[in-house]
């Protein structure tokens, strides 16, 4: 996941580096969009990692790096997941109110509303999600663990019919201490930041679907309004299937939350992980849910790839 977060990452911004795309707030936001999906995919791994360190040398690391990890990494990946979804929303409204527009459409003061919208958007994420390091905390129990006596000399010198011995073994978890009130504070804010983006990109989708077909249908009347719909929802299918599948991706991390406090993680851990890490797969999609679909994008990649080359050989 993190070598395909990586590339993915790494063609977006090359993709969206060059100035001509970023004329515009749409190239401005997915100039963005790579950079979260970056910071996201990297925090991802860390947490992993964090996870399996920890777990492995549980006596030898530290409480304050356990709080730490605890109280800073998985609030801060929940920043940058909102604020992708958010990104790859704007780049919706902003496409609709180019076709609402039309030739009207200022361009200057669309990169000034991305910029600003850019700066504001993580401060409006991170006060949505403030109560997540707050009510974090660790959870430390001690176990007995037996096992056999393998070594003669010890079981000679202890009674004759002891065969185990035990050893303390210290486990330490991160969990979560919300109050009733809390919790659905946190599911609202969850569904929020899960359905506002995809109800946005939908509903973008369509108003640029409904409002191309009109357009043409008022110069190109012979055809009707409905098989110019057809015509435009055939060639902008893309716009309303790419959040649905972005929604489905995402989904598992909804789910979990909610049948959280009502079925033992522990019954079956491999679906909650397989659940967890594929709610991180709408981050490496953004080269092939925006890029690869359009003309301009994808061309605009190609010659910087070209442009690359060229210098290399040199």
């Amino acid at each position: 996941m993190f070598a395909g977060g990586l590339v993915n990452s790494i063609f977006s911004l090359i993709t969206f580096q060059n100035k001509e795309l970023r004329k515009v707030g749409c190239g401005i936001y997915l100039l963005a969009s790579s950079i979260t999906s970056l910071f996201t995919i990297c925090m991802f791994t860390v947490k992993f990692w964090f996870v399996i360190l920890t777990q492995i040398n549980t006596t030898s690391v530290s409480l304050s790096t356990f709080q730490g990890g605890c109280k800073i990494i998985e609030p801060l990946l929940k920043l940058f997941l909102y604020v992708d979804s958010w990104l790859n929303a704007c780049v919706a409204i902003e496409r609709s109110v180019n076709i609402f527009k039309g030739v009207t459409f200022d361009k200057k003061k669309s990169k000034r509303t991305a910029r600003l919208i850019i700066v504001i958007l993580p401060i409006f994420v991170m006060s949505t999600i403030i109560h997540e390091p707050i009510y974090r905390d660790l959870f430390e129990y001690k176990t007995e663990k037996y096992k056999p006596i393998e070594d003669e000399l010890m079981k000679n010198s202890l009674m004759q019919n002891k065969t185990e011995e035990y050893e303390i073994e210290t486990y330490v978890f991160c969990i979560t201490r919300y109050s009733h009130s809390i919790q659905d504070y946190n599911t609202a804010v969850l569904l929020f930041h899960l359905v506002a983006p995809f109800i946005a990109n939908c509903c973008s989708a369509l108003y640029i679907i409904l409002a191309s077909a009109r357009r043409r249908s008022t110069t190109q009347t012979k055809q009707t309004y409905k098989e110019h719909f057809l015509e435009q929802l055939s060639e902008h299918k893309q716009l309303l299937i790419s959040p649905v599948i972005l929604l489905i991706l995402s989904l598992p991390r909804l789910i979990i939350a909610l049948i959280s406090g009502c079925v033992n993680a522990s019954d079956n851990p491999s679906l909650y992980l397989c659940g967890y890490f594929i709610s991180f797969i709408p981050s490496m999609l953004i080269f092939l849910v925006f890029v690869l679909p359009s003309d301009l994008y994808k061309k605009t990649f190609t010659e910087t790839i070209q442009s690359y080359r060229r210098l290399i050989r040199q």
